[in-house]
């Protein structure tokens, strides 16, 4: 079925973000939103038919052949990278998806406010919240709560966001973070279930089966949903890498899609380069070189 989107470019409004995703799930088809790190990404994740294309500084770290999780340390600053990519990379390659822009919400030297009104200028149609602290627990996770770099932080950029006619998608890692999320104004939210796992540079095991992924998923789904019953769920990381086990989690979940970084990215270079290349390095020789 065509996509009657076509022809319509960054940015959109909050409104017409959402009218587009409860357009695919009107035509039975789930939400997919794919992380960029590069215009190349971009460009196919469009062509494959990508719902929202998300641009966060591990997409730099990523598509540089290291982990993801370079993307919450200081290495960087976070939303200076996003932006960068955004402008010089993303922005001018895709033609008419809705192109979100990853945001640090606790980064200390920014005014959110003024922050986001670049954010919107720039041409992104939303934000999401990453790096984002939801994913990190135990002490250190105490220490940012405790130190004004708490992720309550996060839930305000995203109220911010919605009186700024600004679309949000956000990372959660409980029910709790769901439901202030969903307070907040959130109009997607992705249960995290842990980095992602497989390829060269993923976590060897995951934190969690796919079978308690769907479990902590639908504990995310329903803390939302109990706040507000427009907000739409999605799955992301930990064992969920291939389509069929965002399917999995889909059928056993209020989940309606997934959003992949590492499982759409990082594993797509990783499969197709080192094929090609062995492909290649199989071609046959016809003709030997004579020694000189």
């Amino acid at each position: 079925m065509p996509n009657p989107w076509t022809g319509i470019g960054n940015p959109y409004t909050r409104q017409e973000v959402v009218d587009r995703l409860r357009d695919s799930l009107d035509r039975n088809q789930p939400i997919i939103a794919g992380g960029a790190g590069a215009g190349i990404s971009a460009k196919f994740l469009e062509k494959g038919g990508i719902d929202l294309i998300i641009v966060y500084n591990s997409g730099r770290f990523r598509m540089a052949g290291h982990g993801s999780t370079a993307g919450l340390m200081a290495y960087g600053d976070a939303n200076a990278i996003a932006m960068e990519i955004g402008e010089h990379e993303v922005l001018p390659i895709v033609q008419e998806t809705p192109v979100i822009c990853g945001v640090h919400a606790t980064d200390p030297r920014r005014r959110m406010w003024h922050w986001l009104l670049q954010v919107k200028d720039m041409g992104f149609s939303g934000v999401n919240n990453f790096p984002t602290h939801t994913i990190v627990d135990g002490e250190f996770r105490q220490i940012l709560e405790e130190t004004g770099m708490s992720v309550q932080k996060e839930f305000e950029m995203v109220s911010l966001a919605r009186k700024m006619d600004l679309f949000s998608i956000v990372y959660v890692g409980s029910a709790s973070e769901a439901r202030a999320m969903a307070e907040a104004g959130a109009d997607v939210v992705v249960a995290h279930v842990g980095t992602t796992i497989g390829g060269t540079i993923g976590v060897l095991d995951a934190a969690c089966s796919l079978e308690q992924a769907a479990l902590r998923t639908q504990e995310i789904c329903s803390a939302a949903q109990r706040v507000r019953s427009d907000i739409i769920c999605l799955s992301h990381g930990g064992p969920i890498l291939t389509p069929e086990d965002a399917a999995y989690i889909n059928q056993h979940t209020d989940a309606v899609g997934f959003v992949g970084a590492s499982s759409l990215e990082r594993m797509a270079f990783e499969d197709s380069l080192t094929d090609l290349t062995r492909r290649f390095k199989n071609i046959p020789v016809t003709k030997v070189a004579t020694e000189v």
